[in-house]
């Protein structure tokens, strides 16, 4: 999972296994299910606010994260806690931190670990505990507490009050109070209390001022990454990009786009909408224009006509701007595509137009990306099948012309089959990867179509927004190794899923679901990750015992779909696991027809 090449050095393997280890257990996972009107325990109350208090919500003195509190009390000079770094510690080693923990002190993840128990242990004494906040000897961290016990806390009592009435009222056809939407977590706890009615950003705002800033850095980490590992920037990129995470982040995703084609947004004084774009010279930007290509979701095209067309624009305005020396690729490519396309008969304007297309998404009032139904029910025979199907959901070109959308599926063809790199940003950390089937449709989707077409497999990046002040660029391979450590192979997350009966059941059989699905959309799970799978969730005794007494069709659904693996060759080297699969199902069977 690490990934070293042969050959490394023995610490340098120690660190960096020492450093993954420690990412995995500081991982922010769902401990457990929301349950409408209802607070969580006391302990898990605690987690709740660690992790609403994590970042930063802003840049002044007052709105510092806990941790950076903390770090400034102990005395750890400038140390950032939620920088990542595999770096020896060598800087001071506070008593109160070295209390906290008898674990090992190497690296400066194990400095942030410590100062992630410390706040959990302050959070729950001042702040869920008896002790006052005005007692905690920390004095920066003093006044954080004394806000989140006097105002945050409260806030999150009122959210349970909150839905049910909410629900209660609005059955009735009453007014439910407003609330903006977003994630708490990233630093937005303007949006609790939980219980209100969401409403939307302005989509003549988008991307906002401070969504440029992240996806600015969001592309220049990307480009960074993508240059050291393959010694060249990407040429042609596919994007992913949803409606959800466009209202929740105000535009990161097509931030991220525009600074990779060289674009930026011109806002206009006072109302903050973006009224106009210019280009970057290619000689301030240092390099070439990256191609980018965007599959939008249904949600984000009937929210965001306008931004579609602002992309298109963008794209149009390339498409006749000369840079020296080659840098403009998105020009070379659409001149490149309209010759082919004249040359093959089709008129100079249409055939320009049709080249430029780079916004594509489900016909007006389809959603999804057409993988769903055919996973789900097993109706497929071969990746190129999902391909086909993910083209004909897809083929549709939006933008100023073609406001309604326009059938252009072989214009969506060869978009993919020119991709080098497909992209996908996850704004928050109160979900992931495994916990719902749009990332496999849309990244995986993406993924298994340009290979399909292009003949070889793209490089997939999962990009990380949930800290907007540093985001992270992980390979796609890298998020699920660390999402199934995490979280699907985690026995807190298990016992989290038993408390909640037939529902947590249910979740753990979806999970599974999905990371099948991720393999047959990208081939990116390895077997042994299916034995560990079904060791911890279906073989385990405690866990299989809770399925077959709370949702016996869920265990079935689980086995039935572990053993798919095996039938299609996902699973390679099973040994003797498809057999063991096989006669637990012959057993469900038998206990249903008894039943």
């Amino acid at each position: 999972e690490l990934n070293l090449p042969a050959g490394t050095a023995e610490d340098e393997v120690l660190n960096r296994l020492d450093a993954w280890l420690c990412d995995i257990k500081e991982s922010q996972i769902r401990h457990g299910l929301h349950v409408l009107g209802q607070l969580p325990a006391v302990a898990k109350q605690v987690d709740t606010l660690v992790a609403l208090l994590r970042l930063p919500r802003g840049d002044g003195p007052d709105a510092r994260g806990i941790l950076h509190c903390l770090a400034e009390d102990v005395g750890l000079g400038d140390f950032d806690p939620l920088a990542d770094s595999t770096e020896t510690w060598d800087g001071p080693r506070p008593r109160v931190l070295s209390a906290v923990s008898d674990r090992v002190w190497r690296n400066r993840a194990d400095t942030r670990e410590r100062l992630e128990l410390l706040a959990a242990r302050l959070v729950a004494e001042f702040v869920c505990g008896k002790s006052e906040p005005d007692t905690c000897p920390h004095e920066t961290t003093r006044t954080l507490l004394e806000f989140t016990r006097g105002c945050l806390l409260p806030t999150l009592m009122q959210s349970a009050d909150n839905e049910l009435n909410a629900i209660i009222e609005g059955l009735e056809g009453r007014f439910v109070d407003p609330g903006p939407r977003g994630a708490p977590t990233r630093g937005r706890l303007d949006t609790l209390p939980t219980g209100r009615n969401f409403f939307a950003v302005d989509n003549r705002a988008i991307p906002s001022p401070a969504a440029w800033a992240i996806g600015r850095r969001s592309a220049e980490a990307l480009l960074e990454r993508h240059l050291q590992e393959h010694g060249d920037y990407p040429e042609q990129v596919g994007l992913s990009v949803w409606g959800t995470a466009t209202m929740r982040t105000g535009g990161d995703d097509i931030a991220q786009a525009f600074a990779l084609m060289g674009i930026k947004p011109v806002w206009a004084p006072g109302s903050q909408r973006v009224a106009d774009f210019e280009i970057v010279p290619a000689m301030q930007l240092g390099r070439p224009r990256i191609d980018v290509t965007l599959r939008v979701s249904g949600f984000f095209r009937d929210a965001f006509p306008n931004v579609m067309k602002l992309f298109d624009a963008a794209v149009l305005a390339l498409s006749a701007f000369e840079d020296p020396g080659g840098m403009n690729r998105i020009r070379a490519n659409i001149h490149r595509r309209a010759a082919w396309l004249r040359a093959d008969g089709m008129e100079a304007e249409a055939a320009s137009r049709e080249a430029s297309y780079r916004v594509f998404g489900s016909k007006p009032g389809a959603y999804g990306a057409g993988l769903q139904g055919l996973i789900d029910e097993r109706c497929w025979d071969s990746p190129a099948d999902l391909a086909e199907a993910y083209l004909n959901w897809g083929g549709y070109a939006y933008g100023q012309t073609s406001e309604g959308g326009l059938a252009a599926r072989d214009a969506f063809a060869a978009r993919l089959r020119h991709l080098d790199t497909v992209i996908h940003n996850q704004d928050n950390r109160e979900h992931d990867i495994l916990d719902s089937d749009d990332y496999y449709q849309f990244q995986g989707g993406m993924t298994n179509a340009v290979t399909s077409l292009r003949g070889e497999v793209p490089t997939i990046y999962h990009n990380d927004h949930s800290n907007p002040a540093q985001p992270k660029v992980r390979t796609l391979k890298e998020e699920l190794n660390r999402v199934t450590r995490s979280r699907l192979l985690n026995p807190k997350w298990h016992s989290a899923m038993r408390e909640h009966g037939y529902k947590g059941a249910f979740e753990m059989a979806a999970s599974i679901d999905y990371l099948f699905a991720y393999d047959t959309t990208t081939n990116l799970i390895d077997d042994y990750q299916y034995a560990a799978v079904s060791d911890a969730i279906v073989f385990d005794t405690e866990n299989r015992d809770f399925l077959e007494h709370n949702n016996l069709p869920a265990l079935e659904e689980i086995a039935e779909r572990l053993l798919e693996a095996t039938q299609r060759g996902l699973w390679n080297d099973s040994g003797d696991y498809g057999e063991r699969l096989r006669n637990l199902l012959l057993d469900i069977d038998a206990r249903q027809e008894s039943a």
